[in-house]
């Protein structure tokens, strides 16, 4: 079904997933297209784009967001943003008495920000000056043509030693209506520090609420087919409260509507000490039972080994040039830059990717599987929490076909946990959606001569779908299956960081031949991607180690001010009853094994 809209609106609620929203937003941003017969149309940007028009008279395309965050968080971005001139008709001071200035030196703005003003301003850059690229403002002051010949005139930023905060990255233009900031709790310092499940739930009353409410009135009321919400959630601090609120508002304001919630949590958290690992623990099992209640579907997104309080070490994706410990190290031609997950920047931008891929079936312009579809097709029986894997990027040679690239990975899947969930590895699963993005130019089938015999099962079949569906269904036989193949890339423009390994070419995919030794490779445009939802009994044991780790302890005597301001104890202990009946939901009773009386009384 194609030339219907149906529009989303996003709330990005906490510090981390205004980091991945960041990142997220430039990628849409770079694959924004006006011309519907250009490849990259086949995503229909105006799903999550709004077009508007300034007190300037200039053409406006920003996204339909809500972002939250705390006093200190924004630096250099105004709340207003930057589109509009806040001050424009504002009276004249008219005080006759005397008046105490008191001056502060704005922060400094990175190199990446400064070039973003000068192009905000019509000066022209030169490749001495513009050192990287810079957004597409879309307010009429650089056109595409001229932005993109920047990019491809100009070396990548290194803003590793410089993102402090998530707008210190961010490439685009924000509507004045997008940014709520939330003065009661500090971004930075000791004090006034949003930490629990209780504080975050209170705040969603008074002033914020009613301008949460005014917000969603005016993006909803000018969208003509609106599909739903995505809600992106930091789920270790006490945002995670104030998510399980506004859930519940958009579930009560807007019945009907999807709701897809995405769990945000960092590999490492800020400032860490014991009480606030054991608070991030109690907020991750509270979120994950409130938000799945009030959402259509809910879905944790991290790097971390797991959402305990000694999670694993992150996931290895062979194709990232990864580091758990530095950013920079020494080689023969210099320092180069490996990808640490423990760098905001860093591993926000690995999940943004991911959910480039994950979210992109409600967003085509052809064939889109709308957010309530999507829903349906994994939360089976209720089962409304479930689990993202990716490939990120996806292991296929360059002038290769994807019967190749598949038959390479032929004994396990190519993706890895991007929800701290491991895969139950008994081939089982109630609901899977798994999505290529990002095969342009390369062949989904095998194009053998005839006569020749095809090396595996995959060679022989005639469709990308076929081939995708035959390899998924080795690996999960019985599950149901629903693929989406997307051939447009995810753009990579700067400040996206250079994370990649050596083997990719420009476009992400592996080359032919190892580059020299010491040589450096391209820059990397665009990547391929593989993901993968899934609900499956893989998460009944996870679920259950949640509920085992916040039930160890009396959170009366280990941690009672977490309780200070919510929820009462007889509603926190129904939540922990409720998370253990909601991990019993998704263990398989049909394998035929036999289950010994101590497993079955200590799940009761």
């Amino acid at each position: 079904m194609s030339g219907v809209c149906r529009e989303v609106v996003t709330l990005q609620l906490g510090h981390y997933s205004n980091f991945v929203g960041t990142h997220w937003w430039n990628l849409q941003d770079a694959s924004l297209s006006y011309d519907p017969e250009s490849p990259s149309a086949e995503v229909q940007s105006d799903v999550l784009f709004r077009e508007g028009q300034t007190l300037g008279g200039h053409v406006t395309y920003t996204p339909r967001l809500i972002s939250m965050d705390l006093k200190g968080s924004l630096r250099t971005l105004p709340q207003e943003g930057s589109l509009y001139d806040p001050g424009a008709g504002a009276s004249a001071v008219t005080w006759e008495g005397s008046i105490n200035m008191h001056k502060q030196s704005p922060p400094e703005k990175n190199s990446f920000l400064e070039d973003l003003e000068k192009l905000d301003k019509g000066e022209i850059l030169t490749k001495a000056d513009f050192c990287s690229s810079s957004k597409l403002q879309h307010s009429g002051a650089v056109s595409v043509d001229t932005f993109n010949s920047h990019l491809a005139r100009v070396q990548n930023y290194k803003l590793e030693g410089s993102v402090r905060v998530w707008s210190d990255f961010l490439r685009i233009h924000l509507h004045p209506r997008t940014i709520s900031v939330i003065h009661q709790y500090n971004h930075d310092g000791e004090a006034h520090r949003l930490e629990t499940f209780g504080q975050g739930e209170s705040l969603l009353q008074g002033a914020l609420l009613e301008e949460l409410e005014d917000k969603l009135h005016f993006f909803v009321e000018e969208c003509d087919y609106l599909q739903g919400f995505q809600v992106l959630c930091d789920l270790a601090d006490g945002f995670v409260g104030l998510g399980s609120k506004v859930t519940e508002l958009l579930q009560d304001s807007y019945g009907g509507r999807g709701i897809l919630t995405w769990g945000m949590t960092p590999v490492r958290h800020r400032d860490p000490t014991p009480f606030r690992d054991l608070c991030r623990l109690l907020n991750c099992s509270l979120g994950m039972v409130h938000m799945a209640a009030h959402s259509s579907l809910f879905c944790p997104l991290t790097l971390q080994g797991g959402l305990g309080r000694r999670p694993t070490s992150p996931p290895q994706f062979p194709l990232l040039t990864y580091d758990v410990t530095v950013c920079h190290k020494d080689r023969p031609s210099g320092p180069f830059l490996a990808f640490s997950p423990s760098l905001w920047y860093h591993s926000s931008s690995v999940l943004a990717l991911a959910l480039d891929a994950l979210t992109v079936s409600y967003r085509l312009r052809n064939n889109s599987v709308p957010m309530w579809q999507v829903a349906d097709l994994l939360a089976v029986s209720g089962r409304k929490v479930v689990a993202a894997y990716g490939a990120i990027p996806f292991p296929m040679m360059s002038g290769g076909s994807l019967p190749d690239a598949l038959s390479a990975c032929a004994d396990a899947l190519p993706w890895k946990p991007l929800s701290a969930c491991p895969e139950a590895g008994q081939g089982q699963c109630y609901g899977q959606l798994t999505t290529l993005k990002g095969f342009e130019g390369q062949k989904l089938i095998s194009c053998l001569s005839p006569g020749i015999k095809p090396p595996t099962p995959l060679h022989s079949l005639h469709s990308g779908e076929d081939v995708l569906a035959a390899y998924v269904s080795s690996f999960y036989p019985s599950a149901p299956l629903a693929l989406q193949l997307v051939s447009s890339p995810s753009k990579l423009t700067p400040p996206f960081p250079q994370i990649f390994s050596q083997s990719l070419d420009a476009q992400g995919f592996l080359r032919s031949e190892a580059p020299p030794p010491g040589a450096l490779g391209p820059v990397i445009s665009s990547v391929p991607v593989m993901t993968s939802l899934q609900s499956g009994p893989a998460l009944d044991p996870w679920l259950s180690e949640l509920h085992r780790a916040t039930s160890a302890f009396d959170i009366r005597r280990v941690a009672p001010s977490f309780l200070s301001q919510g929820p009462e104890m007889a509603e926190y202990q129904e939540a922990l009853e409720e998370l253990r009946l909601l991990a019993r939901c998704y263990r398989d009773d049909s394998s035929g094994v036999m289950r010994s009386s101590s497993e079955e009384e200590d799940d009761d």
